[in-house]
């Protein structure tokens, strides 16, 4: 499910629509960053923002989920006026996409020569120490939605048949946005990312199965794109707002509105951890 021909037809048009005043064609290599559930509005820090729909790109539809404002943003962060190019929304698998149109925007970022990458989501926490509202820079990821990007076929020109996913997060990036949380005085905690299907949530069940096999929070998105991104040899700092708390024993029912309000107020607090972690790249 490599569908690079049709990446390299998007990637063609957001060159077009951004164009050479962005700064975009002048080697300013930009800084990736996915906007997860609820946290589309962080891509308003951005200065000089051009935004483009995803329904105006070829291979990309309208985004369908609560939360997701399906676009991309290329504009500056910070005091040092950094260059992003942010993925507001994304697709998922629950939403009947495949993988190759989960990791699409992945792909197209690499494209357009992104070469470090930050990906967000909201979370639950099936840590009992972590707390919903609480940020996790993660560690490592399980990968349970039993699907890969890269099935089929491979472009050996654009990565390698078996990559390795010994360490799917860089660890540089990872103390970086350590040492950021430290500064800004944001408590951020290190775990396990675990990739389920969806869309349904967890069962108690599931919830203590996923805290064996040593999952710290779990979600429905991020993993297949962790995969693109390093099959393409790119740098992923992951980043997590957990808006609820699993506890098996004692679960209680959880919505999207509450889901996606708890993420747009942790927001505020990942807005600034991203601006300092940009800044300091």
């Amino acid at each position: 499910m490599q569908n690079f021909p049709e990446v390299q037809l998007a990637v063609d048009a957001l060159k077009r629509r951004f164009g050479a005043e962005s700064g975009f064609a002048n080697g300013d290599e930009p800084i990736g960053l996915i906007l997860g559930t609820g946290l589309s509005g962080v891509g308003a820090a951005l200065e000089d923002v051009i935004r483009v729909r995803w329904e105006d790109l070829p291979g990309f539809g309208r985004s369908t989920v609560q939360g997701h404002a399906g676009s991309f943003a290329l504009g500056r962060l910070g005091p040092r006026r950094r260059l992003v190019l942010a993925q507001e929304g994304r697709r998922h698998l629950y939403e009947g996409a495949s993988p190759a149109e989960v990791c699409m925007g992945v792909r197209v970022m690499a494209g357009l020569g992104v070469r470090r990458l930050i990906v967000t989501n909201a979370s639950g926490a099936v840590n009992p120490q972590f707390d919903a509202g609480g940020l996790l820079c993660m560690t490592d990821q399980i990968n349970a939605t039993g699907r890969s990007p890269l099935t089929g076929p491979n472009d050996d020109a654009r990565g390698p048949r078996f990559p390795d996913m010994s360490a799917p997060f860089d660890a540089e990036l990872r103390d970086l946005a350590l040492e950021c949380a430290r500064r800004e005085g944001i408590r951020l905690e290190r775990g396990v990312y675990i990739g389920v299907t969806g869309p349904q949530l967890e069962t108690p069940a599931e919830t203590r199965m996923y805290r064996q096999w040593g999952a710290d929070a779990v979600g429905m998105s991020t993993v297949l794109e962790v995969i693109a991104a390093r099959h393409l040899g790119v740098r992923v700092l992951g980043l997590s707002c957990m808006t609820n708390k699993n506890l098996p024993d004692c679960m209680a029912p959880a919505t999207i509105e509450e889901i996606v309000a708890t993420a747009e107020k942790s927001g505020v607090a990942l807005g600034r951890l991203l601006t300092a972690v940009v800044t300091s790249m």
